[in-house]
């Protein structure tokens, strides 16, 4: 059964050491520095460590936990995360939590007890995550049929004004 609880407001996942430097969080098992936060800033988390994975999750609960035909995640040692500020967690599955911020609801980080020694940080929490490349896709059974294909629709950079070849 799902149920959702408030965690505390501060929790160290065992980082030592000031951050610093900046590395892609695609290079492997490198030692690399990452910031990140929700929506609103009152969650937060730091990195220092090697990232173990970098992927896209196209399974029915990431897609239905973020609203979005998929999620990219950072899978980071649990040791090498520090987060603070007030998270609630979701049991979306036996043994699968789910935290997001208190206040705007960011679905920050997920650890399942599959995985006991990965914490997976949604990549789209990152500080600059815009350059997070994606190394691997997982459960490409459930893929949305309709990805094949967005880099071809008309598009604007930026959200001012609909596409001109768009349909209204």
């Amino acid at each position: 059964m799902a149920s959702a609880v408030h965690a505390p407001s501060t929790r160290r996942f065992g980082f030592r050491g000031r951050i610093g430097g900046t590395q892609s969080p695609s290079r492997g098992h490198e030692m690399t520095a990452l910031t990140g936060n929700c929506l609103c800033g009152r969650v937060s988390w730091s990195s220092l460590g090697p990232v173990t994975h970098n992927l896209v999750c196209h399974c029915e609960d990431c897609r239905r936990a973020t609203s979005s035909p998929f999620t990219a995640f950072v899978r980071l040692k649990p040791e090498s995360v520090v987060r603070t500020g007030d998270v609630n967690h979701f049991e979306s599955s036996r043994g699968t939590q789910r935290r997001f911020c208190r206040n705007w609801g960011t679905r920050v980080y997920f650890r399942s007890e599959k995985w006991p020694g990965a914490i997976r940080i949604h990549a789209a929490t990152l500080d600059d995550g815009i350059d997070c490349l994606p190394t691997a896709q997982v459960v490409l059974r459930s893929r949305t049929s309709w990805l094949e294909g967005p880099h071809a629709l008309p598009g604007c950079r930026d959200f001012d004004a609909p596409p001109k070849d768009a349909v209204p």
